[in-house]
């Protein structure tokens, strides 16, 4: 097994130096590759050839709902109505005016996103040489239980599928997680089959996730079940039923390592995994406070941060100590604070604080990510950035919830004698997980339950995905004489001038509810 992971990572890296190459040797020539992939983008897809200027002036800029009618119409024909390429699948996630939405995932924009995945492959095989010789996790797409259907028409669960073929094959002789765990019926089950298909691998090396509240969950679920876990890797067989259509891994030479586990201790995971020797994860933003948990949990291993990578497309990849542009995957503009002018990424400069704006092989043309980021170094002459947060956006562990979803909640609540004002999301408290709460006021009488919060909240994709996989504990129900007077207090306590404080329908609040 030895030899042929080793083997396997080599061709793996082999496969991934182009990009790596490709990205350094043109890091000073930024306008003249972004210009060339405009070019190509618009005679593939509109058979046009115009200048960038003059593609600013004739295309919009978009966001998904000036594009859901079109996606609609691909997913019922089966016909590719953004781009002239097959769409491959549709990627669903979670939208800034809608609880789902789905990208086209075509062959041009997976060939886009492999650009990025080469490049950060390649870096991490030259910074940490010894996961050449151990087993990998990357995080599995799952979806929230309502939506499980989907996977079985469209294979969505797969992170590795965003490589081509040759990379994909190699892939999956390192993965240390089989992707069919996607396929329980239940997420509890799904995140019990990967925490012991990971103790059970003496050979992991690498841990990817995307929130650390993710990796945080997987590392309390192997102490809560420890015993179970222990006996599956003793006897090689589920003790669930809605795991039977998947082989159980089996050692015991792991299982008599879980079993002394002291969970106390960080270093207990170096010895339950000898090889592991990075885990990667967000880090910025929301995600700072729990990344550093992530890492204090566990001892002696190196740590890093994700760039930022949508469902709609990549715009930054850790990279040279930085997290730069991607800029060999799509083209990029950026719409600079408070305004709606776009620029090209060759105009930007350090200081600038901008959302991004993709064209990308999906088809989708002048698409803005709702994201802030601020320039604050180069590569070259590539922008590098770092990540400020989700504009209108709560994210607590990733469930991306925004103004309009608060609209709805509280709309569906309001009554004449009954006003609920705001939800608030509450990112410390020391009784519960991260969590929401729902502040009103009026007729007590009409307080809606938390079950009929919580499921409007589920409305929301990744919302309901971290309530089924534990990240976010239920919502509360604040209910006050005077919810204003409540708001602003608890604004203040948060480190908002009275004067500056206006009732916001969605809120993070960093202090728990009094």
């Amino acid at each position: 097994m030895g030899m042929i992971l080793a083997a396997s990572h080599r061709v793996l890296e082999l496969a991934c130096r182009k990009a790596y190459l490709r990205y350094r040797l043109q890091a000073d020539q930024l306008e003249k590759v972004q210009r060339k992939k405009l070019k190509q983008f618009l005679k593939e897809n509109y058979s046009q050839n115009l200048s960038y200027e003059d593609f600013a002036k004739k295309f919009p800029l978009t966001r998904y709902a000036d594009w859901k009618d079109k996606i609609e119409q691909s997913r019922q024909s089966g016909k590719n109505h953004l781009a002239a390429s097959k769409v491959i699948r549709f990627q669903p996630t979670s939208g800034s005016s809608e609880a789902l939405k789905f990208i086209p995932y075509t062959q041009n924009f997976l060939n886009e996103l492999d650009e990025a995945i080469g490049l950060w492959l390649t870096s991490l095989y030259r910074q940490h040489p010894q996961l050449k010789n151990s087993t990998h996790y990357w995080s599995v797409s799952w979806l929230p239980e309502s939506q499980r259907q989907l996977l079985e028409n469209s294979h969505l669960n797969d992170d590795s599928a965003l490589l081509n073929v040759t990379k994909r094959f190699l892939s999956k002789v390192t993965q240390a997680v089989p992707v069919e765990i996607a396929m329980a019926e239940t997420a509890e089950d799904a995140m019990f089959a990967t925490v012991t298909y990971l103790v059970a691998d003496k050979n992991l090396g690498m841990i990817s996730v995307w929130s650390p509240t993710f990796a945080l969950q997987l590392l309390d679920m192997v102490q809560e079940h420890q015993e179970e876990i222990s006996a599956v890797l003793r006897s090689g067989q589920w003790q669930r039923k809605g795991l039977n259509f998947l082989q159980a891994p089996k050692s015991c030479e792991q299982s008599y390592k879980l079993n002394l586990m002291d969970f106390s201790n960080p270093k207990c995971w170096k010895k339950l995994w000898p090889k592991l020797s990075l885990i990667s994860s967000w880090d910025t933003a929301s995600a700072q406070q729990w990344a550093l948990q992530l890492q204090q949990r566990i001892a002696d291993v190196a740590f890093e941060g994700k760039g930022l990578w949508a469902t709609e497309g990549v715009v930054t990849i850790p990279f040279a100590d930085k997290f730069p542009l991607s800029y060999q995957s799509h083209f990029y503009e950026f719409l600079l604070q408070d305004t709606v002018q776009a620029i090209p990424a060759w105009r930007l400069k350090k200081g600038d604080i901008v959302s991004p704006v993709i064209t990308t092989g999906s088809g989708l043309t002048r698409y803005v990510i709702d994201d802030e980021l601020e320039v604050i170094d180069f590569y070259h002459d590539v922008p590098c950035f770092r990540f400020l947060g989700r504009k209108m956006t709560v994210d607590l562990v990733g469930e991306k919830l925004d103004h309009s979803a608060a609209i709805k909640v509280l709309a569906e609540f309001k009554q004449d004698d009954y006003l609920p004002i705001s939800i608030l999301g509450i990112e410390n408290c020391t009784q519960k997980k991260p969590h929401y709460v729902m502040l009103s006021e009026g007729d007590r009488a009409k307080v809606p339950s938390v079950q009929a919060l919580d499921q409007l909240l589920k409305q929301n994709f990744h919302y309901e995905l971290a309530r089924d996989l534990g990240q976010l504990d239920e919502p509360e129900i604040k209910h006050v004489a005077d919810a204003w007077d409540y708001y602003k207090t608890l604004a203040m306590k948060n480190g908002m001038i009275e004067g500056n404080i206006k009732p916001e329908p969605l809120k993070k609040m960093k202090t728990k509810i009094i």
